[in-house]
């Protein structure tokens, strides 16, 4: 009894260790998913800036205007687009397919600076000549022109002016309604143009190939006028002429009626006073 006793409580010893030998295991717990990083975003491709294609030069539109009459060129604004029929008096120069030129009619005078002209078209320019002239009135101290024009020539009648005396009108406010006209100054005495006493300067003194200047008076006023080379170089008459000036001489003159910083006569003939 005692050996069966003895075994039991054996038996029941080594359940108990066994049960004390095994502790629970937790369950295992899954780590945690990691986080997962959003995939990285791609930098959106950059749209390619327009290439603007340049915008085609615009040829100047043409001038749409019907000729006017000399007061109607008088009333228009300095900029206005104007057109005129006239007639040439004088060229004063031809360069790079532009010419300048001296144009009147019945009324009044225009100054057409830089107009577009071929070379054979130039020779055409004779005084005479009638031409409808479209282009913008402009003006350059004092000088009212006719600018960025074109011309064409014309068929019909032919003018040349006779000049106007203004003598009576030199140091008054109405000499300029005569403006780019051709006129005549009568009994015309020459100054000294310098304080030696000459009766002229050259602009140009070293090779004598441009403008000439010299005074003259009138009634006790002197006046500035001169000798534009383009216009009479030192193969005309005129140039000659005031060449040979001395101070003192009584001369008639003719010219046409340039404007610069007031009246600037652009002379085109000198003879001595009847």
């Amino acid at each position: 009894m005692k050996k069966y006793l003895a075994l039991i409580l054996a038996l029941v010893m080594v359940l108990a260790l066994a049960a004390c030998g095994q502790t629970a295991q937790p369950a295992a717990t899954e780590a945690p998913a990691a986080s997962e990083a959003p995939a990285a975003e791609e930098p959106a491709a950059e749209e390619a800036a327009p290439v603007e294609e340049p915008a085609a030069e615009e040829e100047p539109a043409e001038i749409e205007v019907s000729p006017m009459s000399y007061a109607e060129f008088e009333a228009a604004a300095i900029d206005d687009p104007v057109c005129v029929e006239t007639y040439v008096q004088a060229k004063q120069s031809w360069w790079d397919d532009k010419a300048t030129v001296y144009t009147q009619d019945g009324d009044g005078a225009y100054f057409l600076y830089n107009m577009a002209c071929s070379e054979e078209d130039f020779a055409k320019l004779v005084p005479g000549q009638k031409i409808r002239v479209t282009g913008y009135k402009a003006e350059w101290s004092g000088e009212v022109e006719i600018v960025d024009a074109s011309f064409e020539l014309l068929d019909g009648d032919s003018f040349v002016a006779e000049p106007v005396d203004v003598t009576d009108l030199l140091g008054k406010d109405e000499l300029i309604a005569h403006q780019n006209q051709l006129v005549a100054f009568k009994g015309m005495t020459v100054e000294a143009y310098d304080e030696n006493g000459a009766a002229f300067a050259y602009k140009n003194e070293a090779d004598k190939t441009d403008d000439l200047y010299f005074k003259v008076s009138k009634d006790g006023q002197t006046y500035d006028f001169c000798v534009e080379y383009y216009l009479c170089n030192e193969e005309t008459e005129v140039y000659k002429a005031v060449e040979n000036l001395k101070v003192g001489d009584t001369v008639d003159l003719e010219g046409f009626l340039y404007w610069y910083e007031g009246p600037n006569p652009h002379i085109t003939s000198v003879t001595a006073a009847a």
